[in-house]
């Protein structure tokens, strides 16, 4: 048996962010899927924190709602059926802690519905608006098949327009993997 680690794209960010986020913060699940970075976030916020989730697809919505609700974290969760580019919309400007994107499709739903560069361009844009001085964005650019290279291609073309003075932007490819692996993203706000 092969006792080697193997470590994913969001195993990386979840140890970033625990690092990070601290009880009592206010976060974002910009694209909430099945809702596990949505429950990881509610966990670290603890009970005096919040977490508001977004996604475009009601069956994201519902398997969200589902898994928080079997962990008792419901009360610490919006779940919203919105686009993420609408996030200004719930969140008041400098007032986030923590920002997380997964690009892509839902996992084990329709390869045809994505999300597409224009609004995730967008929703990152109102993201850094959103962040406090000290936060962090995390995005992870899963892309294959027939769908996600024309988004990943837009998104690492626009990182590196991101006010350097402002923001560090860090890209974090697997150069080793095969078969299209994702690509892990990290944006800090504050010098």
């Amino acid at each position: 048996m092969d006792n080697r680690k193997h470590f994913s794209a969001l195993q990386i960010i979840h140890r970033v962010l625990r690092e990070h986020i601290r009880p009592g913060d206010l976060c974002i699940d910009a694209t909430a899927g099945r809702g596990k970075d949505t429950l990881f976030l509610a966990e670290l916020v603890g009970e005096d924190g919040h977490v508001t989730a977004f996604d475009i697809q009601q069956e994201a919505v519902d398997s969200t709602l589902a898994l928080l609700q079997a962990h008792g974290m419901a009360e610490r969760v919006d779940v919203i059926h919105e686009s993420h580019s609408n996030m200004e919309q719930y969140a008041q400007e400098n007032s986030i802690s923590c920002i997380t994107f997964n690009f892509g499709w839902l996992p084990g739903g329709d390869h045809h519905i994505f999300t597409m560069p224009d609004t995730s361009i967008q929703a990152i844009e109102a993201g850094l608006r959103l962040l406090r001085d000290d936060g962090i964005m995390t995005l992870i650019l899963y892309y294959g098949r027939e769908t996600g290279f024309a988004e990943r291609d837009a998104l690492l073309a626009y990182l590196p327009t991101i006010d350097s003075s402002r923001y560090t932007v860090i890209t974090m490819p697997f150069v080793n993997r095969e078969n299209c692996p994702p690509i892990p993203v990290i944006i800090l706000k504050g010098r």
